[in-house]
């Protein structure tokens, strides 16, 4: 069996680099990144911290997605998506992915991840089904404004960018539940 690459089918863009406080890429997520809201004990819902840099010329904004590859839904599952980050900021604390996205520049909004929750929900992988990947990207974009409705899903998010993507920061973290 082939694991799922998210990346596979979409157009290849030059990388450029996202890091984080909170876990290193192929590491686990700790306990403020796993989900209490699913029941994930001392789970807190934190959005990770992020920096990027090294993004293209010509980066008129971002958007930061957080997609677990592995969820047994044959979809996958979209734990947050945040459009229209201006192309000036590099960098998003912890916690700005709450239920008001206190932590997001102005002009940056949430969309409803898939829990229908426009905000970040934590890693919550089903006990015993292994570890599972997600993928933490930074999309530097060629316009400002994606226009997509604030209401609209990740996946739309994912559509609506595909002709926009100048380069993509990628930083892979894992998480797994014992049975």
């Amino acid at each position: 069996m082939s694991l799922n690459n998210p990346f596979a089918r979409l157009p290849e863009v030059p990388a450029f680099s996202v890091t984080s406080a909170d876990v290193s890429d192929g590491g686990a997520w700790k306990s403020e990144q796993m989900s209490g809201i699913a029941g994930v004990p001392g789970g807190k819902d934190l959005s990770p911290q992020l920096s990027w840099s090294g993004a293209p010329e010509g980066t008129r904004s971002y958007a930061v997605t957080v997609y677990d590859a592995d969820a047994p839904t044959g979809s996958g599952f979209w734990h947050w998506a945040v459009a229209d980050i201006p192309a000036a900021v590099t960098e998003l604390p912890e916690g700005a992915g709450d239920d008001t996205g206190s932590g997001l520049p102005a002009g940056a909004f949430q969309l409803p991840n898939d829990a229908r929750a426009a905000r970040y929900i934590g890693a919550a992988p089903p006990a015993g089904h292994g570890v599972h990947r997600y993928f933490v990207v930074v999309h530097a974009l060629d316009t400002e404004h994606i226009d997509v409705p604030r209401d609209a899903t990740p996946a739309h998010l994912g559509f609506t960018m595909a002709g926009h993507i100048l380069g993509r920061a990628v930083l892979t973290a894992t998480a797994e539940t014992a049975a």
